[in-house]
């Protein structure tokens, strides 16, 4: 605990001044990596190379306090107070800053098997494509070549409903229907995570 409260004092202290200055939001990378390619030991996750439509429905989210609002999402609940300082104008441009960066294609880190994930993809193919690439007409994000250990985090909480249980969260309810009717446990969800993988 003692060390979250530092980091995040760190970032309040970095915030600060840059919000005043309207200089660029160099900040995000304290958690995110530099170039914003992810810190796993702070469970950070890339944010480099993510579609600009769903960097801001995810910080607007946090900001509106419907993501990272329940007591056991830690990196959400970091995350939240940080977009709840955010103007909607700041938002904008903390995502055009985000878009500058660098992105690398992230390291496997999950191990299933990756026949089985492929059938239970299938599912998930009908909103985030064939080949992980996204659909922006249903908001669905690309899922190739993100962040596994992150998605696999992700589709935890929503089976959990660390993520998804909010009324105004209408597409993390979805999810949240979709992660517990086609991923039963965690090795399910890791099958599914490895497929992803090979679809880079």
């Amino acid at each position: 605990m003692h060390v979250r409260w530092s980091r995040l004092m760190l970032i309040c202290v970095l915030v600060a001044p840059a919000f005043a200055e309207q200089r660029s939001f160099e900040y995000c990378t304290v958690c995110h990596g530099a170039n914003g390619n992810g810190n796993p030991a702070i469970h950070a996750p890339r944010i480099a190379g993510l579609e600009n439509w769903y960097l801001k429905n995810q910080l607007v989210a946090f900001k509106d306090g419907w993501r990272g609002a329940h007591g056991d999402d830690a990196p959400g609940n970091e995350m939240r107070p940080v977009a709840e300082g955010l103007t909607l104008a700041e938002v904008d441009q903390a995502i055009a800053y985000v878009g500058t960066l660098t992105p690398k294609e992230p390291p496997p880190t999950v191990s299933g098997d990756i026949g089985n994930g492929k059938m239970l993809y299938a599912a998930c193919a009908a909103c985030h494509g064939n080949r992980g690439e996204g659909r922006v007409s249903l908001q669905a994000p690309a899922l190739a070549m993100r962040t596994d250990w992150y998605l696999v985090t992700q589709l935890r909480n929503y089976r959990s409903g660390l993520r998804g249980s909010s009324n105004l969260d209408g597409r993390g309810r979805q999810m949240r229907a979709a992660a517990i009717a086609s991923l039963p446990n965690d090795a399910a969800i890791n099958d599914v995570v490895a497929y992803i993988d090979s679809l880079r």
